[in-house]
């Protein structure tokens, strides 16, 4: 098990006032590493702290608009500061906005690939020197199995969330690609339906879409809570040392139907 322990690890999570990120937080705290928080709503964050010191591990809530360059730097500047390294980068802060290309506004469209791909490339560009000088990485990005499989109904039709998950992917070959050699491994998680704030009064609240769901998920269910934390803690840790450039995806199998 000491394969999975991350006692004197410093994590950072973005995204992780709610949801899944809130959930991968506590779970790195659990399994000994102190946790920086980022994300827009500081209040949210700080709730989240308290948690996390409360099993007697040490947390930093900053507040960041990750699409925001100047504010991820000033961000990654106070997290260094405080913990003096970071050894593992979850870059969880997502979106999803409904509709295909004729019904996206631009706008919307900048949105949603400014979150889910700007995000991981300034999160990392501003903590990876640190992680190489070191020679020590895990950097997970939070893509989604819909960077591989698309919805055919067209009501359901999310262009922008597609085209911005399988840029994560991409994006995640190529820094695994490059940084390897540094000591640094870089892989994605392609998590499928999970209920979040992102998804609560959207998909989960659509009976008939739920209904279709689960008959075609082999395991007849949406993922629960907490489902996502053994695979995120597997490639934070030392037992996913010589995996690199993986896309796990953890959607019960609808996937493959």
């Amino acid at each position: 098990m000491k394969l999975f322990d991350l006692t004197g690890r410093v994590a950072v999570v973005t995204g992780a006032s709610s949801g899944l990120g809130r959930d991968a937080a506590m779970a790195y705290a659990q399994a000994g590493a102190d946790v920086a928080l980022l994300a827009r709503r500081i209040d949210r964050l700080e709730e989240v702290k308290r948690g996390i010191e409360k099993i007697g591990r040490k947390a930093l809530a900053v507040a960041c608009d990750v699409t925001d360059e100047e504010s991820v730097k000033n961000a990654c500047n106070i997290v260094l500061e405080h913990f003096g390294k970071v050894d593992i980068l979850l870059n969880n802060a997502g979106i999803a906005i409904r509709g295909s290309v004729e019904e996206l506004s631009v706008e919307d469209w900048d949105k949603v690939m400014n979150t889910n791909v700007r995000s991981i490339f300034l999160m990392t560009k501003y903590l990876i020197p640190q992680m190489r000088e070191r020679k020590y990485g895990k950097i997970v990005n939070i893509a989604s199995v819909n960077a591989i499989v698309a919805d055919k109904v067209p009501i359901l039709a999310r262009h922008s969330y597609n085209a911005s998950k399988a840029a994560v992917r991409g994006l995640t070959m190529g820094l695994a690609a490059s940084y390897a050699i540094d000591g640094i491994t870089v892989n994605s998680v392609g998590p499928g339906l999970f209920e979040s704030e992102m998804t609560s009064g959207t998909l989960f609240a659509n009976e008939a879409f739920m209904h279709m769901y689960n008959n075609m998920n082999p395991t007849g269910r949406p993922g629960e809570r907490g489902e996502l934390n053994g695979t995120i803690l597997f490639l934070s840790s030392d037992a996913s040392s010589y995996v690199n450039s993986q896309h796990v995806i953890v959607d019960g199998g609808i996937s493959i139907v």
